[in-house]
């Protein structure tokens, strides 16, 4: 049984785990909150549960009263699940979603894993881990987690869809012609990057600008004012809320921009493609900042906080960036350094090892 939901950073690392281990011969059943269903069409489950789950938020003691029932039903529902179901293991991936059915199966003295996708333990993560019988992590820091998880924690990297990690054999060629920016997102704070970057952009100097191929994830209310402004400034671009292959497009790209969530990072390292991340100010525990840092201790990837940036703080370093072809492809070659592109089976050899 798989836990995972909420958003894709968790449910997505959880569909390349489900994966290998289809492909090993084991039946997934996946243990969800009813949100994530949207996200998991292609999840290779040969059933999906539907658990009741809801976020404990400090300060407010009525709302986490509520969430407490909530939480409460959801393991009630887990219990019976697992009864019926008798899985060989229990991984969790995170987040509020995920804890009823850990929290059942710890109760019931089953095998479990949790797997921390940030580099800073996410809140249910922390709460889980000193109970569960392995702790796997997609980074060597593990901060605020305790000393004794960190000491048993196996650093087995992110999992990442299998079009991604193609992407690892894939070399990078630094633009000679045109140049391939590939900017995206993120369901959270992407309102900054939907209307800051298409700013940056047109101030470069023209000889940049007339040589930009632009792919731009942006908000669906922020489009027209993209177009417009790439128009104005004959750049050649692509705007869309959501772009399907990603992989081809992370593939084709000469410089990525983006937020630093963990599978952002990740997918990043795997393809091995240089990049300017803005992590998100509001992220709880700074986690976005710290999955940054690996990129940037690397020195495959600049990082730009939110405090400091601007149209012009952008327009400066993108110039640099697309200036220096040479600079470009040692980026490329630090990010593919830090990548762990055969996470999905390191972890899957974990869950197989936790369940004799």
């Amino acid at each position: 049984m798989i836990a995972a939901g909420g958003t894709g950073g968790h449910l997505f690392p959880a569909q390349a785990l489900a994966e290998a281990l289809a492909a090993r011969g084991w039946r997934i059943v996946l243990a969800t909150d009813e949100r994530a269903f949207g996200l998991a069409d292609a999840f290779p489950a040969e059933r999906r549960i539907a658990l009741a789950a809801a976020t404990l938020r400090g300060g407010d003691v009525a709302g986490m009263a509520r969430a407490a029932v909530t939480i409460l039903r959801g393991v009630l529902q887990a219990r019976a699940a697992l009864n019926e179901i008798d899985p060989a293991v229990v991984v969790g991936f995170g987040g509020y979603p995920s804890l009823p059915a850990l929290i059942a199966a710890i109760s019931q003295g089953r095998r479990t894993i949790i797997h921390e996708q940030n580099a800073v333990s996410g809140r249910a993560n922390r709460l889980l881990a000193p109970h569960v019988t392995a702790v796997a992590c997609a980074f060597p820091t593990l901060l605020k987690a305790s000393a004794r998880v960190r000491a048993r924690a196996v650093v087995v990297g992110n999992p990442v869809r299998p079009q991604i990690r193609a992407l690892a054999a894939v070399p990078y060629d630094p633009p000679t012609d045109a140049i391939r920016l590939l900017v995206t997102g993120g369901s959270q704070g992407a309102r900054l990057l939907s209307e800051l970057i298409p700013a940056a952009v047109s101030a470069l100097p023209e000889a940049i600008r007339v040589r930009l191929k632009v792919q731009q994830q942006t908000r669906a209310e922020c489009m027209g004012a993209a177009r417009q402004t790439y128009a104005e400034a004959m750049v050649e671009a692509e705007i869309a809320p959501f772009f399907r292959d990603m992989a081809g497009r992370l593939g084709a790209a000469h410089l990525v921009i983006g937020r630093a969530g963990a599978s952002t990072v990740s997918e990043i390292a795997v393809a091995g493609r240089p990049s300017i991340l803005v992590p998100l100010k509001v992220a709880l525990d700074d986690d976005q900042g710290q999955n940054a840092r690996v990129l940037v201790q690397a020195g495959a990837a600049v990082v730009i906080e939110e405090d400091t940036l601007t149209a012009q703080a952008m327009a400066a370093l993108l110039e640099s960036l697309l200036s220096d072809p040479a600079r470009l492809s040692r980026m490329a070659d630090a990010a593919r350094g830090v990548a762990r592109p055969d996470a999905a089976e390191r972890l899957a050899d974990l869950v197989e090892s936790t369940a004799r």
